[in-house]
């Protein structure tokens, strides 16, 4: 009886050694993870450079050059502890957009917006530039979340901005006068929605990623001018 209760009370006192060493393992590998998580790069800062264009835009608007976009962004970034290649994001930052023009002139102060042919001036450069502060969110992924330089990540988010700066500018070659040489910049946005609405995709491998935009509400105020939706398409830099 003896060497029975002997036994017993061996077993049990090693499989309360086991089980306090798998408890003491599980908590290595949990605090290993978190410190490695906690110190990773996690895209914390973005630059974006791309092409922007109009959806909807009516033939009679004739754009012409490279337009453009530019944005700048810094991320907070928040793992899921249930699955850390899973994690949510959002920052703030500022978004620019250049959409430039042939042969047409655009007259902010005027209600509704004036979209003029001009045949008569010459322009090396016409557009319409505006600025916005925005706050993108996004839900990522990322095969590798210990080292996001070197993994696939998908985000797919939205971003809310609101109009900072909105003006044409002319580069002019030769005016109705015969004059040239000079630049003209007008500013209003007094006929452009100042609330933007815009979902966000991006795609890539390491510190390379394309990303697209496309504006969900209307870019200028109902009754102003042509129902646009801008989008954008373009490559992202992202780091830290």
């Amino acid at each position: 009886m003896k060497r029975f209760l002997l036994v017993i009370s061996l077993l049990v006192w090693g499989n309360f050694l086991l089980a306090q060493t798998e408890t003491d393992t599980l908590s290595q590998q949990k605090s290993r993870n978190s410190s490695q998580l906690s110190g990773r790069s996690a895209d914390h800062f973005m630059i974006q450079i791309g092409y922007n264009g109009w959806g909807g835009s009516p033939d009679s608007l004739n754009t012409g050059g490279l337009s453009r976009t530019f944005n700048m962004y810094f991320m907070f970034d928040f793992p899921f502890k249930s699955d850390p290649r899973f994690s949510a994001a959002i920052g703030a930052g500022v978004g620019t957009d250049n959409m430039f023009f042939k042969k047409t002139t655009v007259d902010l102060r005027k209600y509704p917006l004036s979209f003029a042919h001009d045949t008569i001036s010459s322009y090396k450069k016409y557009k319409i530039a505006t600025g916005y502060l925005e706050v993108p969110v996004e839900l990522r992924f990322a095969s590798n979340p210990t080292n996001y330089n070197k993994s696939f990540k998908v985000a797919l988010g939205i971003k809310v901005g609101t109009m900072i700066d909105a003006h044409t500018k002319a580069k002019i070659t030769r005016d109705r006068e015969g004059y040239g040489g000079y630049t003209q910049r007008v500013k209003d946005k007094r006929n452009f929605n100042t609330t933007r609405l815009a979902g966000t995709l991006r795609v890539g491998y390491g510190v390379l990623s394309v990303f697209g935009t496309y504006q969900f509400n209307e870019f200028i105020r109902e009754g102003a001018g042509p129902n646009v939706k801008p989008y954008s398409i373009g490559l992202t830099i992202s780091g830290l």
